[in-house]
């Protein structure tokens, strides 16, 4: 069996509306501008019917990948979970046990993650290291700078 692909609701419907638009709106658009660059002459020497071809297959290679991951897809509501362990969807506040830097991280899938704005991947390190751990427990973890530990200060399901 495939591999599930945890997201949260507005992860699934955001591709959901992504997989609409590039099936209705982009294929649509791609189809006639090779109609337009076949229109233009021999296509064995036109580099608008190359480039409007390779945008198709750009177009055909996102629709297969996003239709995978909506096939495999477990949506996971984390809103009313308890507060007793990190779980996927949890923000979970942190601090770095040497600095005493804090640190606030929400555990979202794959797709979601952007890490400037404090959404970690299921499966990135940090992330793996803190799963299923309560508050006040201490993490270590292998990031890229070395060896750090975390406390977990709070946990919170929005």
């Amino acid at each position: 069996m495939a591999e599930r692909v945890p997201m949260r609701p507005g992860s699934y419907a955001a591709l959901e509306a992504e997989l609409k638009r590039l099936k209705t709106v982009d294929r649509q658009r791609i189809v006639k501008e090779i109609e337009v660059a076949r229109a233009h002459g021999d296509i064995s020497e036109n580099a608008e019917f190359e480039a409007a071809k390779e945008r198709q297959a750009q177009i055909e290679a996102r629709i297969a990948q996003i239709e995978d991951k909506l096939a495999r897809a477990q949506v996971i509501d984390p809103k009313g979970q308890s507060p007793d362990a990190v779980r996927f969807g949890a923000t979970v506040e942190l601090m770095d046990t040497e600095s005493g830097d804090e640190v606030t991280y929400t555990i979202v899938g794959e797709d979601e993650s952007d890490a400037a704005r404090g959404l970690i991947s299921v499966g990135s390190p940090i992330a793996r290291a803190l799963l299923g751990k309560p508050v006040d427990e201490v993490v270590a973890v292998q990031v890229p700078r070395g060896k750090r530990e975390f406390e977990i200060r709070s946990i919170r399901f929005e």
